[in-house]
């Protein structure tokens, strides 16, 4: 048979080919054996690793710098860290429409990384010049409370939302292009950017691990100004990168022009579907929305109710570096001779079990899945959300058992009136309801990140992953309004409150068991939501 008959790409290997919807870094279009897949998507994990190193290095300790140098009590300390961690957890939306709709996401990353740097050298600032140091302390009942400048708490304030300006253009940009640097239509690639989520979260919390465990201590033990100068120079490091050896997998100009993906009206919330019709001068005007349009807004408001259902989820995401902190402080945290544990360095256990537990998932439990089920996933992106929010529950219900025993052992020390004294507990107590909220997030929150992107719009998916951000946002502000109300609930009329200063009388234990309650609750809705849930199409779960 002449060669001639044989079809041309016979030996071709099936990944060199040329994807006509995407460019390189250099705008050529791309091709399967030199752009994109885990070549470009682990640089893109690598800047990622530094950011989160950066941004937990803030977050982590907060609450320890709020109640120490700027001298706030627990309630407050926890409100302000609960808005600031809401408020940039919100503003990933404004970074991915920016992103999405009008920048770009590389100069959309390239402006908030400058921002991010800006405000952590300001934060470094307001901790280093010594004019800024406390100006008096005082002692009442073994509390010490300080009164930093005005100026101080208002450069400090400015920084750290500055920082979290930056965060929110930075974080739903970076990892959309790392998930992007896969096919969605190429089966193996498809397995492909499964595993990217997985890896993500896992290397993500190498550098949350880092920061937890390092910086808390320089924090602590050391200085301030030293352990909000060393993100920065992590996050000078993240901008420093000029080349993004990566794929863009969005659609070219051409591509939408000429209509080789036309969409038709889906039956759901047909009245948008009214947006389509316009009087003659609108349509003159350009007024008139596409049917792309109303079905991008359609698949945003489908996705609504599982992002309600997760917020009690994101409630209790909020409490270890707050809360759970705090308790550690109070506990006996001595390890060795002479060394203390800072008490944020115990967040560590959640990224030491994600780090290990990501890896049994991907590699064991994904795989037995895949032939039980025959989903390339293994299990479903939402059966896999529900597991992790059942496991959070568990974490919930421990952490009130604990925080029990602790008020009984403070008690029967006789250290109920004395605030800084060390009850003599363990503080290794706290590692199970870290450990199960680890794991937990293993599940939850990597399944939400790929939901959320792959439920979406190729044109939408900065926006889809900034929603996924915007449930901790909004979790936040709900942890900060419960303990607001809480707070001056409990507290009126001269009663004790639960987030009383002194630990050893404030009940922590009944805000544990309120919050188990309230995600039991939002556990069945979440299932309820779930199952009448219908899949993207092109969505591979």
């Amino acid at each position: 048979m002449p060669h001639s008959g044989i079809l041309p790409h016979a030996h071709t290997p099936l990944l060199d080919d040329t994807l006509n919807s995407a460019v390189d870094y250099k705008g050529r279009p791309a091709r399967r054996c030199s752009s994109g897949r885990w070549r470009s998507a682990c640089f893109i994990i690598g800047v990622e690793v530094a950011e989160r190193f950066a941004f937990y290095g803030i977050e982590s300790n907060l609450i320890n710098y709020l109640t120490g140098r700027l001298g706030q009590s627990m309630a407050t300390a926890a409100q302000n860290v609960n808005t600031w961690f809401g408020t940039a957890n919100m503003l990933p939306l404004l970074g991915a429409f920016a992103a999405d709709s009008y920048v770009g996401r590389y100069p959309t990353i390239v402006i908030a990384s400058l921002l991010y740097i800006l405000g952590l050298g300001l934060l470094t600032v307001s901790a280093v010049l010594p004019s800024f140091n406390p100006s008096h302390c005082r002692t009442d009942k073994e509390i010490s409370s300080c009164s930093p400048p005005m100026l101080q708490v208002i450069l400090f304030f400015f920084a750290l939302y500055l920082a979290a300006v930056g965060q929110g253009g930075h974080k739903p940009c970076v990892q959309a292009f790392g998930a992007d640097q896969f096919d969605g239509q190429n089966p193996e690639e498809s397995k492909a950017k499964s595993s990217f989520f997985n890896w993500w979260y896992f290397c993500m919390n190498g550098g949350i691990l880092i920061s937890s465990s390092i910086l808390s201590y320089i924090q602590d033990s050391l200085n301030w100004g030293l352990g909000f100068g060393i993100p920065c120079t992590a996050m000078v490091f993240v901008a420093a990168i000029k080349n993004w050896h990566t794929t863009d997998s969005s659609l070219t100009d051409e591509e939408v022009a000429c209509g080789t993906r036309p969409r038709q009206c889906s039956h759901k919330f047909k009245f948008l579907n009214k947006a389509l019709l316009a009087p003659d001068s609108s349509k003159e005007d350009g007024k008139v929305c596409s049917v792309s349009d109303v079905e991008e807004a359609k698949s945003v408001l489908r996705l609504f109710p599982i992002w309600a259902s997760c917020l009690v989820f994101a409630i209790l995401i909020a409490q270890p570096p707050t809360f759970f902190t705090k308790q550690g402080v109070t506990m006996d945290r001595s390890f060795g001779s002479g060394f203390k544990v800072p008490a944020a360095s115990l967040q560590c256990f959640i990224s030491f079990s994600i780090l290990l537990f990501v890896p049994i998932y991907d590699r064991i439990l994904v795989p037995i899945a895949r032939v039980l089920t025959r989903k390339p996933s293994g299990i479903t992106m939402l059966q896999r959300i529900g597991t992790g929010m059942f496991l959070s529950i568990i974490a919930m219900v421990f952490a009130a058992l604990v925080e029990v025993q602790r008020l009984k052992t403070a008690e029967q020390y006789g250290l109920v009136d004395m605030p800084n004294a060390t009850i003599p507990m363990a503080v290794w107590w706290l590692i199970p309801q870290y450990v199960i909220f680890g794991v937990a997030q293993v599940f939850t929150m990597v399944g939400l990140q790929e939901f959320f992107y792959d439920e979406v719009p190729n044109e939408l998916r900065s926006v889809g992953l900034s929603l996924y951000l915007s449930i901790f946002g909004v979790g936040s502000f709900l942890s900060s309004f419960l303990i607001s109300v809480i707070n001056k609930t409990t507290g009126g009329d001269g009663q004790t409150s639960w987030f009383n200063d002194n630990l050893n009388q404030a009940h922590l234990d009944y805000f544990y068991w309120l919050l188990a309650g309230l995600s039991t609750v939002g556990f069945f809705t979440y299932l309820y939501s779930a199952r009448s849930y219908i899949y993207n199409s092109t969505s591979t779960a």
